[in-house]
């Protein structure tokens, strides 16, 4: 009855190839995770709806099933959650709700690896972002601040980066023989951002994670080519950013995850190998800030030592952006949505 209702949307959007969201240009890189329609499926379903949306025999539907019941990453062996809760304000305060940092212990005896993660908003409404960060025990001792996000260089994000939720992602899911480290002791950090909705809300998000059942070959890492350095004029329309990594040992390449806000419009990556040979392993020629995507690589690329990675984004702060909130406004790299961030997240096998 849904999908018969939402008919003539699902027409167009399919037709036009605005859904399912996938926006890798198909000339560079091919990815396991594409959600783009084939041929035969997009047919199928546009006759569908041409002949009227009949109804199937319904002794094959399936038992509907609430999301709250399901887990992308099936049964999680674990699943933790913020500390306490917190109230979601119903109007959003000036300057926005500041983002929220809350921490879980672990308190497990020795080192554990990771094979999959999942983060999960109890209040979907208003919860725009999760990222849950590994802090080391003794991250916190006597009030420090834990290196996260693009200030920590380097390995970078990958000091702790774990997984997240945002429109469009998807969880950590990693192939046998992969995991990423949890140290003996550690705590999960939530960095939770909040968007209000007009109703004030309580939110304990959490996450659920699956063990690996045996020591993994490889340990896989996380880091982020990050340009914080945005001064965007008013009215500019394909304002320039880069930023860059560089390898210093050789790695396999799993996973890209480009990240701006609503200004942003294109964003590129390009490895620079060491023999001096260039490759665009991703191009993004129409981003959508609505449909934050990895992109999962079909087969792993292997990264000499020395190989850098350059990304490559452009923002939109002119008035032909329909999703600009101020096209007189200068910007500058924050965290909320009306501000802008340019990231290249990577993850790889060391």
């Amino acid at each position: 009855e849904d999908a018969v209702s939402w008919s003539e949307m699902i027409r167009e959007v399919v037709s036009e190839g605005r859904m399912p969201p996938w926006h890798a240009d198909t000339k560079h890189g091919k990815f396991s995770n594409d959600r783009s329609l084939p041929r035969e499926e997009r047919d199928l379903l546009l006759a569908w709806i041409k002949d009227g949306c009949p109804k199937g025999d319904a002794k094959d539907m399936p038992e509907p099933k609430k999301w709250e019941e399901s887990w992308a990453i099936g049964k999680p062996d674990v699943v933790l959650s913020m500390p306490r809760s917190f109230t979601v304000p119903a109007d959003m305060p000036t300057g926005g709700v500041r983002y929220q940092y809350f921490v879980a212990p672990t308190d497990y005896p020795e080192d554990r690896w990771i094979q999959a993660a999942e983060a999960r908003p109890q209040a979907r409404e208003v919860v725009h972002h999760i990222i849950i960060y590994i802090l080391p025990k003794d991250a916190l001792k006597g009030g420090r601040r834990p290196a996260i996000g693009p200030r920590a260089a380097g390995d970078g994000i990958g000091n702790g980066f774990l997984t997240s939720y945002a429109p469009g992602d998807s969880p950590l899911i990693l192939q046998p023989g992969q995991a990423k480290k949890l140290p003996k002791g550690a705590m999960l950090l939530f960095q939770m951002h909040y968007t209000p909705d007009g109703v004030k809300r309580e939110d304990r998000s959490s996450v659920g994670i699956v063990f690996a059942k045996q020591k993994p070959t490889v340990e896989v890492r996380t880091r982020a080519a990050a340009q914080q350095l945005l001064f965007i004029p008013p009215g500019a329309g394909n304002y320039k950013a880069t930023s860059t990594t560089t390898f210093t040992q050789d790695v396999q390449l799993l996973t890209l995850f480009p990240h701006m806000h609503v200004r942003g419009k294109d964003f590129k990556y390009v490895v620079k190998y060491p023999d001096g040979k260039e490759e665009t392993v991703l191009s993004v020629p129409r981003f959508d800030f609505n449909w934050q995507a990895n992109y999962r690589l079909e087969k792993p690329l292997i990264l000499p030592k020395g190989t850098i990675m350059t990304c490559t984004a452009h923002f939109d702060n002119s008035k032909s952006n329909l999703n600009n909130p101020d096209p007189s406004k200068w910007v500058m790299w924050g965290d909320q949505t009306w501000e802008e961030m340019m990231i290249g997240f990577a993850d790889y096998t060391v």
